[in-house]
């Protein structure tokens, strides 16, 4: 490995991941494995858990997918970073993530799927451990 890489730093139980590290190192390893067709920002038109009131609380609320299989998401007081991976589920585009980042000012940590559908929508599930979940439906920002 390259030396001018810098590894993971520990935090206590948590590992900070440095992302040009896990660039370079993890996802090098894993092949390009981006499925274009999610590539750029989704504007979150509407979640069953959180009305559309308090959806753009800390801004337009959106998740969105980078060209390197990584990405973000922020809705309500939730911001998450998260790293995808692709494939399909019923002949639909599909991708899964975990996700970490900060709800309100709590760390939060987290999982989550979506697919594309018919309609061009994208439409899946955000798990944030041990609290919430919910459906969401976005469009192409």
């Amino acid at each position: 490995m390259d030396d001018h890489v810098n590894r993971p730093q520990e935090m206590g139980p948590w590992v900070l991941i440095n992302a040009d590290w896990y660039k370079a190192v993890v996802r090098t390893e894993l092949g390009d494995t981006m499925d274009k067709r999610f590539s750029g920002p989704w504007y979150i038109e509407e979640m069953e858990v959180w009305g559309d009131d308090s959806l753009d609380l800390l801004g337009p609320a959106n998740i969105t997918f980078d060209d390197d299989g990584l990405g973000s998401f922020q809705f309500v007081a939730v911001v998450g970073f998260i790293d995808c991976r692709f494939s399909e589920r019923d002949g639909k585009p599909l991708v899964e993530f975990s996700w970490q980042g900060h709800d309100d000012s709590d760390d939060a940590c987290g999982r989550g799927w979506a697919t594309i559908e018919g309609d061009g929508k994208l439409r899946g599930r955000i798990f944030i451990h041990c609290a919430d979940d919910s459906a969401f439906i976005a469009k192409r920002d």
